[in-house]
């Protein structure tokens, strides 16, 4: 199968996330706590400096550091700069300064917001500008519970913290990335391929590896795989898991089976579901078929296959298979 060299690559926004989750330790459990209780706490150095945020190891001696010491939630400004279009996630919504400011009982700056009000502008703020910390409304022990430092050196007023609360001990925090990403002349031949309903692999010459989704080469030889194959929606099951363990974000409730399966005609098997059959019953070598949503649901992704389910024919013999265990 020849693919149009001259058709347009795809290209789409993407973006990645996860939460990543962190058991903060003793020391940064009390910074956090303080910051749920709308009060900042450092940590004294060996050298006497005041650390904040803590440091959990002296930076001079590099022993751990445990006096924990309560500063002021105002202080100075010693260096900025300016933020003239706010992107998604950051604390204001409008042009702003990242600056890093000593707290009054501080002895190291910490970087955070400065808010210089809906119609300031970098000329709002200097270097040894008197700022304070202007709090969320409700805190929870993160960095966040300040949303911004506000210019003037009078603390606000805050609320007596609830009691009974239990210490801050695990930290989750939000990670993105969006990227623009461009497909490569196989990948995008691939994708167009499922969105009619084909599964499109590639190789090197005629009697290369068939890989199965296309790479841009052939890993072994460097040699650009130009050649496609329009693949069965057949394979043999060749190594499984059974995924028994919830975990955030899961669309499928365990138990179920995650399985690379090497499709008739190709050199790589791939990840797919097996479904239609208990867990326990999936096994190397069996025999499946994909199983496509409805037509009018297909897009440009390898999940037009909602799942792959047995055929019913004898298992595939293991010397068919070994080799890409």
């Amino acid at each position: 199968m020849q693919i149009d060299p001259h058709e347009p690559p795809l290209s789409a926004p993407l973006k990645l996330a996860f939460d990543y989750t962190r058991s903060v330790g003793p020391l940064l459990s009390e910074f956090f706590t303080a910051l749920r209780e709308r009060r900042i706490v450092g940590v004294r150095g060996s050298d006497g400096r005041v650390l904040v945020p803590p440091a959990e190891f002296d930076p001079v001696s590099w022993e751990r550091l445990s006096e924990i010491v309560p500063v002021a939630s105002v202080g100075t400004v010693v260096s900025w700069t300016w933020q003239p279009e706010p992107l998604e996630g950051q604390p204001l919504d409008r042009p702003f300064a990242w600056a890093l400011i000593t707290l009054d009982g501080a002895d190291t700056p910490m970087l955070h917001a400065v808010d210089v009000g809906a119609a300031g502008s970098s000329e709002s703020i200097s270097t040894g500008a008197r700022v304070h910390a202007h709090w969320v409304d409700e805190p929870v022990g993160a960095i966040t519970d300040i949303a911004y430092f506000a210019l003037g050196d009078q603390p606000e007023d805050v609320p007596a913290p609830p009691e009974g609360l239990d210490p801050v001990t695990m930290l989750v925090v939000p990670s993105w990335i969006e990227i623009q990403h461009t497909a490569s002349q196989p990948e995008s031949a691939f994708l167009r391929a499922l969105e009619q309903g084909k599964l499109l692999g590639a190789r090197s010459g005629s009697d290369g590896k068939v890989y199965f989704p296309p790479k841009e080469a052939n890993p072994a030889t460097g040699q650009p795989l130009d050649q496609f194959v329009e693949l069965s929606d057949k394979g043999t099951v060749t190594t499984f898991a059974i995924i028994n363990i919830p975990f955030a974000g899961q669309r499928i409730k365990p138990p179920y089976v995650a399985a690379y399966v090497l499709l008739d005609g190709a050199d790589i098997p791939v990840l797919h579901l097996v479904s239609d059959i208990d867990a326990e019953q999936v096994r190397m070598g069996m025999r499946v078929q994909a199983v496509w949503k409805p037509q009018d649901q297909w897009g440009l992704g390898i999940d037009n296959i909602e799942y792959f389910r047995p055929t019913g024919e004898p298992d595939a013999d293991y010397d068919t298979y070994k080799h890409h265990l």
